[in-house]
């Protein structure tokens, strides 16, 4: 993206109070959802000029480029914006889990009759 689009694409973004927006990552294959993490304006420049996904650790106070120690890397493949512009989408191509627990989703658990249990596999929804 050239300086120009970028700038056009982070008016449209609503980061919160304190500077962040959650972002959704999800297989560009497939289309499971892998995890949610937050952005803010330098973890979304930096996606955006590297492709490279990188997010804002809460935690650390710093830059999340994921894979760094994991090798588990996120390629962008298109971000879109919600219509309330405050969710991101990155539609990614994962390279290994995306979850810390070595998942590959975050979303590996579930609702289940005696609370959360664990989901054996990807369901995705039937369409009508």
């Amino acid at each position: 993206m050239t300086p120009a689009a970028i700038d056009a694409l982070l008016a449209t973004v609503k980061f919160d109070r304190n500077g962040l927006v959650p972002a959704i990552a999800q297989a560009r294959t497939g289309g499971e959802v892998l995890m949610m993490a937050w952005m803010n304006r330098d973890s979304l420049v930096e996606t955006l000029t590297t492709g490279r996904v990188t997010y804002w650790s809460r935690s650390r106070g710093e830059l999340w480029r994921k894979g760094d120690t994991s090798g588990h890397v996120q390629v962008l493949h298109e971000l879109r914006v919600d219509c309330d512009g405050d969710t991101l989408l990155a539609i990614v191509d994962q390279t290994g889990a995306a979850c810390h627990t070595g998942a590959r989703t975050c979303f590996y658990r579930k609702a289940g009759p005696d609370g959360v249990e664990e989901a054996a596999t990807f369901a995705p929804c039937a369409h009508d």
